[in-house]
């Protein structure tokens, strides 16, 4: 059995942590590949390094403190020795690529090289960490493991075909060596050879590609939290955890609002029917969610409902919208050229209204501008809107349940400014005032769920 275990930043993020980790991965029968992310706030403190441009011999110190810190701690003197020459080394890695940085100015791809050091820098640590409790840990960065990239800076995708035969071949030998490889998450190479990271929280996709790469028998997500919930439970105590659920509706909750799974993690398990379990690191003996292909039916009309906040409402109001075809491709073309998330779509006779984040609005609009002549009479943003997401496997084939939906809605006197219904056989979407958007959530909860 081979098993990918992904460990989160507050996993690895102080001496109590790592050595609940170890634990964790020492515990139980199989080969395991370990992905690590960054100490908590290491890839934050990284970025506004690069704005702020401290000096450099003061952002290497901070890290190298931050880490050895915990790691003299667990380890015996010899091996922390050992430890602190890897770890002065890789910094020094960190220091050049700071100082490229400051030397040609602008440049996403090195911006992405620098961010990514904290992941470095954990697969290192966890390591030696591992080695201190007798397993024989090996840290791999993505360039050595083989992970290929491919898109833009801060936004990449893994190339998988590419991925799985390079992983094969430099993972399965540290594997029957009995080997424990651990290896960064967050970013892969691209066809440069230079970093291309996927994005916040990118590690839980970096392991869900690993476990397709590898032909994974299981991949584990280790966070802080029990698995998927019946709702965010600092907006609703009551939420319960979630046993099971398939692919279908863990993805469209990842995608809409929980915050327990980067939102591209489903997909590559998803392709090779590897099944996922999300299991909380300070509760490691709780039963977690498992995420798999299997319709799981326990009789809930509604298993959970979700809030994505911070979005507008874009809306462009034309009346060749009908006439002309083409308009409104070239309308989304110009979100996604602008590289903007867009989380519904809703048309009419004269109307596209589209959803997006609040902070994309001006560079949308600017990107619509350019396309020229469009016909349009009327352009209008509707900020300080939510977008409530509600995931069932019974709920669309079930009379009545919008209706019963809707009026949980009314019950607490806010309007619906848009709806998203049936693009999804699990999920009804509809977006909501933001100062409405916890009252509606909570309403949901309690008619659906209960307490």
């Amino acid at each position: 059995m081979i098993k990918v275990m992904k460990f989160g930043g507050t996993s690895v993020g102080s001496v109590d942590a790592m050595e609940r980790t170890a634990a964790i991965i020492g515990k139980g029968e199989g080969r395991k590949i370990v992905v690590v992310s960054a100490m908590s706030g290491v890839t934050n403190s990284l970025i506004s390094f690069i704005r702020d441009r401290p000096p450099v011999d003061d952002v290497l110190a901070h890290l190298r403190g931050k880490y050895s810190s915990s790691a003299k701690v667990i380890m015996t003197p010899s091996l922390f020795a050992e430890y602190g020459e890897a770890l002065d080394t890789s910094l020094e890695g960190l220091g050049r690529a700071l100082h490229d940085r400051w030397k040609v100015g602008m440049d996403p791809v090195l911006d992405d090289t620098i961010s990514s050091w904290g992941e470095r820098l954990s697969s290192l640590t966890m390591a030696y960490v591992l080695r201190s409790k007798g397993l024989d840990g090996v840290s791999l960065t993505s360039e050595a493991a083989g992970i290929v990239a491919q898109g833009s800076p801060g936004n990449g995708s893994a190339d998988l075909v590419a991925t799985h035969h390079n992983l094969r071949r430099n993972l399965l030998p540290l594997l029957e060596n009995d080997s424990t490889p651990v290896l960064t998450g967050y970013y892969g190479c691209g066809p440069d050879g230079r970093p291309l990271t996927f994005g916040r929280g990118g590690s839980d996709y970096s392991s869900s590609v690993i476990a397709y790469g590898i032909d994974a028998d299981c991949c584990e997500i280790w966070t802080d939290v029990n698995g998927f919930m019946t709702a965010d439970p600092r907006a609703v105590p009551s939420a319960k955890s979630i046993r099971e659920m398939d692919y279908n509706e863990a993805a469209e909750l990842a995608y809409f609002g929980a915050k327990v799974l980067h939102p591209r993690t489903i997909e590559p398990v998803r392709r090779k029917g590897i099944p996922l379990m999300v299991k909380n690191t300070f509760n490691p003996d709780g039963e977690g969610t498992l995420v798999r292909g299997q319709k799981i039916n326990g009789g809930e009309i509604l298993r959970s409902v979700a809030v994505k906040c911070d979005l507008s409402i874009i809306k462009v109001y034309s009346s060749e919208i009908v006439y002309q075809p083409g308009l409104i491709s070239r309308l989304v073309g110009a979100i996604s050229d602008a590289a903007v998330n867009t989380y519904a779509v809703s048309t009419s006779l004269s109307t596209l209204a589209m959803v997006i984040p609040t902070p994309a609005v001006d560079e949308v609009l600017r990107k619509i501008d350019s396309l020229g002549d469009l016909h349009v009479e009327k352009l209008t943003v509707k900020g300080n809107v939510s977008l409530i997401c509600c995931v069932g496997d019974n709920m669309l084939n079930m009379p009545g349940v919008s209706a019963k939906v809707f009026s949980a809605v009314a019950d607490i006197g806010a309007n619906i400014e848009m709806i998203s219904e049936g693009a999804s056989d699990v999920a009804l979407n509809f977006v909501v005032p933001s100062d409405k958007a916890l009252d509606v959530v909570r309403s949901i909860h309690d008619t659906f769920i209960g307490g």
